[in-house]
């Protein structure tokens, strides 16, 4: 293995975990040092609030139908796909790419630990503005979703025969 790719490794896996101990402090300090189950929603800016939501679904509410399996389901895809992405971290050629995946595993392994820890997800950020409203997330939900838009500029950037399109 050369320098540059245990480089990149290091750098994926330093985002997945970057990503993970962000989230699981913006959780702790959201539930204990700010109270947010008892405050319900707090305005912080005319446009962002921070609210409390126990998800019990998956993105924007889908497959909220499954009942007490669904966190036992919902832990093992991302489970897997978490060990797909660090395998996919280790072979990768683009350091974009490795952190790309590390955040979108970090994020994928914060919601996990939500879940076996409460049963749901802990989302509170509330983004709002001019009578729109998106949806509440958290930081591992930010995380994936970033990584994604990283991963998919990345890819529609690559020209076919290139080696970052492998």
């Amino acid at each position: 293995m050369t320098t540059h790719q245990m480089r990149r490794i290091l750098v994926g896996l330093a985002t997945l975990f970057g990503v993970l101990v962000a989230d699981q402090l913006s959780k702790w300090w959201i539930l204990t040092g700010f109270d947010l189950p008892a405050r319900g929603s707090v305005a912080i800016t005319p446009f962002l609030n921070f609210t409390m939501v126990w998800n019990h679904a998956v993105t924007f509410g889908m497959l909220g139908g499954l009942g007490k399996a669904g966190p036992v389901v919902f832990c093992t895809i991302a489970l897997v796909a978490v060990a797909a992405l660090v395998w996919q971290i280790t072979r990768t050629r683009r350091t974009v790419l490795a952190i790309a995946m590390g955040a979108i595993a970090g994020g994928a392994v914060g919601n996990v630990i939500d879940r076996l820890r409460f049963g749901a997800v802990v989302d509170f950020i509330h983004a709002h503005a001019f009578g729109w409203s998106w949806y509440v997330f958290n930081v591992a939900d930010s995380a994936i979703v970033c990584g994604v838009a990283v991963w998919l500029v990345d890819s529609l950037r690559a020209e076919p025969g290139d080696a970052r399109a492998r």
